[in-house]
């Protein structure tokens, strides 16, 4: 299939919204991650909302812990003028294993955590991988992690360690994923069905057998909310950039 022709059929994405967000625990005691609110409204729904604005419109939620909640709030999809759909794990699979399971992965399709918040265009991610020869494309976003200690470097060729370099807490930057995918449909076949499988598993997979996985870099705001700190940085700039968050209010 063309690229142009599989742009042309409807968009679709799993959204990963199974996990016990222990993480954010105590909240997350009584309240699924996806539900759990950024300034007011959940981030879910947020994430949908931009779904929407990008041009998507089959949107499959795959949720295990409290999904009835999930379910009853989000329902069909159609306030969200999205169809919603769900997939239920009966036992974790881990972050791709679900990918086995979902019906109608025949072309390709987008994948993100339900815990991200950022301002992404998801349309361009998309259309940057299937104009691609990529099996997999993976949202990128540099970051930079503050050490809080001095790092040495030692020279041990005579098995006695001799100072070579010295760095008072250094900053360190890192290309990090920013938990979006893209993903043909040929990945599949390296996805066996009812067995754990992360992503980065999956990679590493895909990678091995000679497959292209390629990087996505993006500058865009990004949080994982899935960690207190993102989360309470989420909420005090929420009102801030609301405006890039949801474009279409």
């Amino acid at each position: 299939m063309s690229a142009d022709s599989e742009l042309t059929k409807h968009r679709r994405v799993v959204i990963l919204a199974g996990g016990k967000g222990t993480r954010l625990r105590p909240y997350t005691t009584v309240l699924p991650k996806p539900l759990m609110p950024i300034g007011d409204r959940p981030i879910l729904d947020i994430i949908l909302r931009q779904l929407k604005y990008y041009g998507f419109e089959h949107v499959t939620i795959a949720c295990g812990y409290l999904a009835e909640l999930v379910e009853a709030f989000f329902g069909d999809g159609s306030n969200w003028d999205l169809a919603i759909d769900y997939h239920r794990e009966s036992e974790p699979l881990g972050t791709a294993g679900a990918l086995s399971t979902i019906d109608g992965l025949d072309d390709s399709f987008l994948v993100m955590n339900g815990d991200v918040l950022t301002d992404i265009d998801y349309r361009k991610l998309f259309e940057a991988h299937c104009s691609s020869d990529a099996c997999a494309t993976i949202a990128a976003h540099r970051r930079e992690v503050g050490v809080a200690f001095g790092i040495m470097r030692f020279d041990d060729e005579d098995g006695s360690p001799r100072l070579t370099g010295y760095e008072e807490k250094p900053t360190l930057s890192y290309e990090v994923s920013m938990g979006v995918y893209c993903f043909s449909p040929a990945i599949r076949e390296f996805v066996e069905p009812n067995v754990y499988l992360d992503f980065p598993d999956l990679i590493l997979k895909l990678v091995a057998h000679g497959e292209i996985v390629r990087g996505w870099r993006s500058d865009a705001y990004w949080l994982d909310i899935g960690r207190h700190d993102d989360y309470e940085t989420a909420n005090d700039e929420f009102e801030a950039i609301r405006d890039r968050l949801l474009p279409h209010e």
